[in-house]
């Protein structure tokens, strides 16, 4: 994967359970690929919030005494990589706020377009925002909203929000749960006996032990207390439109998303990639680790063996922009390194999900050709990505988009120092990820075609 592309966050809540902190900190664990920044929790007895922020990863953040001083029954969490607000600590989520009904967290997962229109009107209002981010604004609207009473203010806050957010948002005795009106974010929900689960993937409801139940639904709103769960539509159910890039790289391949397993959807999609883009070679390779299970289906399509020629550093941790080009390069092989046992001679395919900028496939590449393979063939199990994301995406603009700066696939993989480069189209693309091609697809594809899901109100 070229590191270009990052995912917003993950979310994880509990309802009904004593050691609603301890679970939370399990189930961010699990979450811990969708947002490295910071993270955060925030926990209540029914009367009294207790939270912890920090940046940096989840067990940086928690520590033994941290955790038991967060006491109550209920809890949300957050993991965030900032696409909207800086990345800082009165950033970090959950945010917590005092109003007129009391204690007020909220956790997001996702990007709210409208947010500048919503927040100038705010500002104009009397509105003082203590963040940058576009999550404060939720909190914003439901302090002011002529409902009293937070059960029935936070769904129709719910209505004015447009873009995408899986979000959580709890007082000292009530949780609600609520996905965009066109589902572009997962968000699901388990049990553990009478505790209420949700999160952004499943293999966070794996890792606290807990059954699934379903997903949420698009345009839908959950409101968990003690009476019970009360649910309702802020939206009509329209047209589905989760992000594809979900299924090609964000999400974990141990997660299930609309009932579909996420590792079987990538060895599918490698599968369709060597119908596609068929090669004479010796060895087919993946970039670590997203690209196994895609290197894999490539393998078992076209008979060509699968070897771990590229070895991650599983110590390597995140790297910073370095400053010069040098630099740039020794990052990436503390990264990543090339077995030369395997590649030697060799006439070598190499599966990654996507190209952003090219600059990350550019250094693979020579590192495999420095290892002495004969020939490098790029596959890239996604089609070119074109536009940038406005939900939540960590995008460069158009213009430094890699597919945008050169005509053609001939001319793109001679920049990258390939043999040949090759791209799934979004016909093979929508043949692994829809459930039903016979309907309209229910995936967001506009990275590659350009056809946004909502309307963008653009600055």
């Amino acid at each position: 994967m070229e590191l270009e592309l990052r995912e917003k966050c993950g979310v994880f809540g509990i309802f009904n359970h004593p050691k609603a902190a301890d679970l939370s900190y399990y189930g961010l664990h699990a979450l811990q690929h969708r947002g490295q920044e910071s993270a955060g929790i925030v926990a209540s007895d029914g009367k009294t919030f207790r939270h912890h922020r920090g940046m940096g990863l989840v067990t940086q953040v928690f520590s033994r005494n941290i955790l038991d001083g967060l006491t109550g029954n209920m809890a949300i969490g957050h993991v965030r990589y900032s696409t909207s607000g800086a990345s800082l600590l009165q950033n970090a989520q959950p945010l917590v706020f005092k109003y007129s009904e009391g204690g007020l967290a909220v956790a997001h997962n996702g990007n709210l377009v409208n947010a500048h229109i919503e927040r100038n009107v705010l500002q104009q209002q009397g509105a003082i925002f203590q963040t940058t981010t576009d999550t404060e604004i939720i909190a914003h609207l439901i302090a002011r909203s002529s409902k009293k009473y937070f059960s029935q203010a936070a769904p129709e806050v719910l209505k004015i929000l447009d873009g995408s957010f899986a979000v959580l948002i709890m007082t000292e005795k009530q949780m609600l749960v609520a996905l965009d009106r066109q589902g572009l974010r997962p968000l699901s929900l388990g049990k553990i006996g009478e505790s209420i689960v949700t999160a952004s993937e499943t293999c966070a409801l794996n890792a606290v032990n807990a059954t699934f139940w379903r997903d949420v639904e698009p345009g839908e709103w959950l409101l968990i207390d003690e009476k019970g769960i009360q649910t309702g539509r802020f939206a009509v159910k329209g047209e589905v439109s989760l992000c594809s890039f979900e299924f090609v790289y964000f999400a974990r391949p141990d997660s299930v998303i609309q009932g579909r397993s996420v590792l079987a959807i990538r060895k599918e999609l490698g599968q369709i990639l060597a119908k596609e883009h068929p090669v004479q070679a010796d060895v087919v390779l993946a970039v670590p680790e997203s690209s196994v299970p895609a290197a894999l289906g490539y393998s078992q399509q076209s008979g060509i063996p699968y070897e771990m020629g590229i070895i991650k550093n599983p110590y390597a941790g995140r790297s910073f922009i370095e400053p010069t080009q040098e630099l740039r390069d020794l990052a990436v092989r503390l990264k990543l390194s090339a077995v030369q046992e395997i590649l030697e001679d060799k006439k070598v395919v190499l599966v990654d999900d996507s190209i952003v900028r090219g600059t990350t496939s550019k250094r693979i590449v020579e590192l495999i050709r420095q290892a002495g393979a004969k020939e490098v063939h790029v596959r890239i199990t996604s089609p070119m990505v074109r536009n940038p994301c406005f939900y939540g995406i960590d995008m460069p603009t158009k213009e430094e988009l890699f597919a945008n700066r050169h005509e053609h696939e001939r001319a793109m993989g001679d920049v990258i120092g390939a043999d040949s480069l090759a791209f799934l189209s979004t016909e093979g693309l929508l043949e692994a990820v829809d459930v039903d091609l016979a309907e309209t697809s229910s995936s967001c594809i506009a990275c590659f075609s350009g056809a946004y899901p909502t309307k963008l109100y653009l600055k």
